[in-house]
C-alpha cells in the first residue's frame, strides 16, 4: 500500500472479527515499530505479546476493572452525543477493554526509563522514541491490510500490568494495542480534519 494511502487509512478500530493473524505478520509489525528513530541509539524497546484468551484476561484485567467502575459511577446511555467528541466518546468509552479483548493480538510496547517525571521535553526522550515507534506500529498494521486498537493505561494500571505479568521495574508500560481485522459493520465515527493552511504559522504565531 503506497504510504500516503496508508496514511489516509490509519485509524482507530474498536470492533474486531473473529479472524486470527499469522504471528510472522505480527513479528513483522513490530520489526516496522523496531525502525523507529531512537533517542539513545539502544533502541531500549520491548514487546510482550499477547495471543490466547488466559494471556489477555490476565494482562486485562485491571482495564476491565476501570471500565465496569467507569461505567457504573457514569451511566453512559444518558450522555450527550451532539458534538463529534461526544459521538466518540459515547462509542469508545464502553469498548475499552473489548476491542483490546477481542483483538487476536494484543501488544504492549515496554521502554527503559526511571520515570516519567520531566521538568523540561528532553527528560522526555524515552517516551518520545516510544511513540514513534508506536506510530511506526499503527501505519505498518494498516499496510498489512489489518487494524489496531489502543489504550493507554490510567493511574496505576501500566503499574499493575507490569508487575502481574513480570517486567523489570526500569521498564514502563506504554500502552496496550489490539490488532486484527476490522468489523466493518463498525459504525464510522466522524473526525476533526484540517488543512495544512489552517495549522501552519510561517515565521510565527
Amino acid at each position: 500500500m503506497e504510504l500516503y494511502e496508508v496514511l489516509k487509512r490509519r485509524k482507530t478500530c474498536r470492533d474486531f472479527l473473529n479472524k486470527d493473524v499469522n504471528i510472522s505478520v505480527i513479528k513483522r509489525i513490530i520489526d516496522a515499530g523496531l525502525k523507529a528513530p531512537t533517542h539513545n541509539h539502544l533502541r531500549e524497546w520491548e514487546f510482550i505479546v499477547l495471543h490466547t484468551a488466559e494471556e489477555k484476561t490476565k494482562a486485562l484485567q485491571f482495564t476491565q476493572e476501570s471500565v465496569e467502575q467507569f461505567k457504573k459511577n457514569h451511566p453512559i446511555d444518558s450522555w450527550p452525543d451532539k458534538t463529534i467528541q461526544q459521538k466518540m466518546y459515547k462509542y469508545a468509552v464502553p469498548r475499552q477493554y473489548t476491542m483490546l479483548f477481542n483483538a487476536p493480538y494484543v501488544i504492549i510496547p515496554l521502554f527503559k526509563a526511571k520515570s516519567l517525571k520531566a521538568e523540561s521535553v528532553d527528560q522526555l526522550n524515552a517516551f518520545a522514541s516510544i511513540w514513534c515507534v508506536i506510530e511506526n506500529i499503527f501505519l505498518a498494521t494498516t499496510a498489512e491490510g489489518l487494524a489496531y486498537s489502543m489504550s493507554v493505561p490510567i493511574g496505576e494500571e501500566g503499574k499493575k500490568v507490569c508487575k502481574e505479568l513480570g517486567v523489570p521495574t526500569d521498564y514502563i508500560m506504554s500502552l496496550f494495542i489490539g490488532i486484527g481485522y476490522a468489523d466493518n459493520k463498525a459504525p464510522d465515527i466522524e473526525q476533526h480534519t484540517f488543512t495544512p493552511n489552517e495549522k501552519i504559522h510561517f515565521g510565527k504565531w
